[in-house]
């Protein structure tokens, strides 16, 4: 298009739209950050991740405003990803991706973090873990009672790991959605009420 001035505008190309909603540039973590804020807007449960606990030894002060930690610690072994109310009832879950296609690696687990989870479930509150395997674009949500079975397997000459099949036939895939990204508290509507 010419200007009276004798400029010219210049219209950029099209511009081709490759969005690819393959891994969403979302970690699992920032997904159910989402979900809990949304449920929390629109009053559907009070979850929230847990901090972790952290002893700060040393702190750099150039200046008041820029203080910076240079060494920190942590307090003590954490316990589960996250906690909170739905419908009555007390949720703690933990959240883990893995690479593997094949199975869910039990070393991504810890010991403090199973016996926190057996007493979860020992209490009335329902506890289970969220697992993404990130190779294949798929999140399932897994009981704590079928995640027991697994760990204590391991220690006696059983597998180290979930079987994918085992989740898929035990747990129950997440399917990913826009404003509950990780819409867990449907499976639970399904389990528990």
């Amino acid at each position: 298009m010419n200007y009276p001035n004798g400029l010219t505008k210049k219209v950029p190309a099209p511009v081709k739209n490759n969005t690819s909603f393959a891994n969403r540039g979302m970690s699992l973590e920032t997904d159910i950050n989402e979900t809990n804020m949304f449920y929390l807007a629109t009053d559907r449960a009070i979850i929230h991740k847990k901090p972790t606990p952290v002893q700060i030894v040393n702190v750099n002060y150039p200046k008041r405003s820029a203080a910076v930690i240079t060494e920190a610690y942590f307090k003590q072994a954490s316990t589960t990803d996250y906690n909170g109310l739905y419908r009555n009832k007390y949720i703690d879950f933990e959240a883990k991706e893995t690479n593997n296609k094949t199975s869910f690696p039990l070393a991504n687990i810890h010991e403090h973090q199973i016996k926190h989870m057996h007493a979860i479930v020992k209490h009335g509150g329902i506890s289970f873990i969220i697992i993404r395997f990130t190779q294949l674009n798929e999140t399932y949500f897994l009981s704590a009672e079928h995640l027991f079975t697994y760990w204590e397997n391991q220690f006696n000459g059983g597998r180290k790991s979930v079987p994918y099949a085992d989740i898929k036939q035990h747990g129950f895939q997440i399917p990913f959605q826009y404003q509950a990204r990780v819409n867990y508290l449907a499976i639970i509507d399904q389990l528990y009420f």
